[in-house]
């Protein structure tokens, strides 16, 4: 009888040290990761300053303003509207990090839905960081998060969700979906409300260009691609044909009339901005994908989307090289700078932007190399 007494004993400590260690892990995905801001850096901001009711929620988040010198328009970077597409969000980053600018402002969000970096996607095995190395040999860990904000911040999902504005009808999780739910309502749940609160921002800063940075599984059709309100065609236009002569093939889409809810649709239709939104390609979203982990969303190398590609059931090429993570930040990178100088020749509104690799830069580097 003592035997098994002993037996209970070190089972129930086993037990406890397992809820320990998952309470803790669990716990220290809601501290967000640490962004270096560089020289560049002139004001750091919350979206709540926009929006009081989402200070002190996990929708609450850090906005980074570059301010030049000299006079000019305003551009604002969004990263991080879906948490596990990473490219997105690691550009925004090295812009905090490394950008200079010295006419105009540029206001950076990396992480746009801050309550999507605290938790993963169910079932999908995915990693919960991505370690780069800086100059310094110092590892960096940055969160792989969610498409969408985390249940413990708003629930439930209804069984159909309803987009305010225009009474169109999704799924039910999509609810929780940053980039369903623009312009978003003051009075709504809390991912409309973040989606207000960015609203009210490009309102009162009176910004001209907006960026949301995305990433899609290599099988979906709007992929290597911009998408543009039918206002910021012409912008569009002219960086796309400069980015095609830096050898980068960017197709260039135009924003559905009938999707709803979507930064490209919703922000040219109730502000001012001119909005674009780019889609790099990520193996680890797929579906078609084998092993999900942390090397699959950097490197981007799966033999699967190899075969896939041969089959004629892709929208990008896909070789053995796949699409590394400096593929997709030196593509998103390189985007901005080149849709920023369009803007701002067709604009007459200057922003100018220092100090930021462009994608041959990244290419012949790595990522971690443009961090601090």
């Amino acid at each position: 009888m003592k035997r098994h007494h002993i037996t209970a004993i070190i089972l129930l400590l086993a037990a406890a040290a397992i809820c320990v260690y998952a309470g803790g892990l669990f716990l220290s995905l809601r501290e967000p990761d640490v962004i270096k801001q560089g020289e560049g850096v002139t004001e750091v901001r919350k979206l709540s300053d926009y929006f009081a009711p989402l200070k002190g929620t996990r929708g609450d988040t850090d906005i980074y303003v570059l301010k030049g010198e000299g006079d000019g328009g305003r551009v604002l970077v969004l990263g991080g509207t879906h948490a596990n597409e990473p490219s997105g969000y690691l550009a925004a980053v090295v812009l905090v990090e490394k950008a200079k600018v010295t006419a105009g402002e540029l206001f950076v969000i990396p992480r746009a839905n801050n309550s999507a970096f605290t938790h993963n996607d169910s079932q999908e095995g995915a990693p919960l960081y991505l370690h780069l190395t800086n100059p310094a040999g110092e590892e960096r860990a940055f969160r792989y998060g969610s498409r969408a904000t985390n249940v413990i911040d708003q629930w439930p999902d209804p069984d159909v969700y309803e987009h305010a504005s225009s009474g169109q009808q999704l799924s039910g999780s999509e609810t929780r979906n940053l980039n369903r739910g623009y312009p978003g309502r003051a009075d709504g749940n809390l991912t409309e409300q973040m989606c207000y609160a960015i609203t009210e921002m490009i309102k009162k800063e009176d910004i001209g260009l907006t960026f949301d940075l995305h990433e899609a599984s290599p099988e979906y059709p709007v992929i290597h691609a911009t998408v543009a309100h039918e206002k910021a065609m012409d912008i569009a236009a002219i960086g796309s044909f400069e980015l095609d002569m830096l050898g980068i093939a960017m197709a260039l889409e135009p924003s559905p009339v009938n999707l709803r809810g979507l930064t490209h649709r919703e922000l040219g239709d109730y502000t001012d901005t001119y909005p674009l939104l780019m889609e790099t390609a990520n193996a680890s979203q797929g579906r078609l994908r084998g092993a999900t982990n942390e090397k699959l969303a950097l490197d981007g190398k799966d033999k699967f989307y190899v075969a896939a590609e041969k089959l004629g059931m892709l929208y990008v090429p896909y070789d053995e090289n796949g699409h590394s993570i400096e593929e997709r930040v030196g593509r998103h990178l390189q985007g901005i700078l080149s849709y920023t100088t369009a803007y701002s020749d067709f604009s007459g509104n200057v922003v100018t932007i220092e100090n930021v690799p462009g994608y041959e830069e990244v290419m012949a580097s790595t990522v971690g190399n443009f961090l601090n």
